[in-house]
């Protein structure tokens, strides 16, 4: 699909009404008063799935980017650093994480990550959206190579449904949700977290998309709220990534017990080189975890 202008509007009623002269703009009452803008060469994939509208952008400057709903999910240029932080603290958190189910992920991305670490024998991935999958292997190469995996059994289902049939059988759970409208909604809400609870081993971790503290942070302590209901350790983690409001996104990591802040599994020097990573290693690991000050008043006083 070439690319099409359309007219510019407040209250958009489609994605393209988000184009305008060449830009993709991100306006979303989630974050009110400001808007990230990709400057478009081509749209390479627009349509509406069962679930939300799946857009596909050749950016002039950040490579491929997947929108849902008209709000950025992934670029090309700065994907990494949320693939590799979701995926990695709560794998390393976790002494001996065998088997981990991914809950949405439907562009291969967390995949990727969770098949680099040497301790993962089973991978298992829930998406609801059939659509998305198929868009990002056709056009997002870079992140749906996480389909390839020989570790991964990928099904198209609901994650509410294959939680309540699959009890105390994983012992890490990653949710890579886009935010908490649409088909996302409910992944932030406190029956999710009580079926998390139910589907981990003994002494499983989690780990899930929270949000951004510059613009939602009662939304972040709302979510913590209601995963401290059901695991003992709570704790929240932030990464840098640029083309997300306010360029900062964070993580609700839980377990039952222990330090999650102290990785279990260190990857050094070495293992960054195996591994290809660009922004997860240790250190990076326990500063994650390292808040400032009206961040630590809110959410844990």
């Amino acid at each position: 699909m070439e690319f099409e202008e359309s007219s510019f509007r407040c209250g958009l009623s489609t994605t393209m009404d988000q184009i305008r002269n060449g830009w993709f703009s991100e306006i979303n009452d989630l974050w009110p008063g400001q808007c990230m803008s990709l400057q478009v060469d081509e749209v390479l994939y627009h349509e509406k799935s069962d679930y939300q509208d799946v857009m596909v952008l050749k950016t002039k400057h950040h490579g491929r980017a997947l929108i849902l709903d008209g709000i950025i999910q992934c670029t090309e240029h700065d994907e990494f650093s949320y693939q590799e932080m979701i995926s990695f603290l709560p794998l390393c958190a976790h002494p001996s994480p065998s088997n981990v189910l991914i809950v949405g992920g439907g562009d291969g991305g967390v995949a990727r990550e969770c098949h680099k670490h040497p301790l993962v024998k089973q991978i298992v991935q829930v998406e609801i959206d059939a659509k998305v999958v198929d868009a990002s292997k056709r056009f997002l190469p870079f992140m749906a190579s996480g389909f390839t995996s020989n570790k991964l059994t990928l099904n198209i289902c609901d994650g509410f449904k294959y939680m309540e049939q699959h009890k105390n059988a994983f012992d890490v759970i990653i949710t890579d949700s886009s935010d908490p409208i649409g088909p996302a909604e409910n992944l932030f809400t406190e029956s999710y977290f009580k079926l998390l609870k139910g589907a981990l081993k003994e002494g499983g971790v989690i780990c899930s998309q929270n949000g951004t503290v510059w613009a939602g942070l009662d939304h972040v302590k709302q979510t913590m709220n209601h995963c401290r209901k059901f695991f003992e350790t709570v704790k929240y983690a932030v990464t840098s990534v640029p083309t997300y409001p306010s360029g900062q996104i964070g993580f609700v990591v839980a377990g039952e017990r222990g330090d999650l802040t102290v990785p279990k599994f260190r990857v050094g020097e070495r293992e960054v080189r195996e591994m290809g990573l660009k922004y997860y290693n240790a250190e990076v690991h326990t500063a994650a975890f390292v808040l400032p000050n009206f961040v630590k008043k809110v959410l844990y006083q």
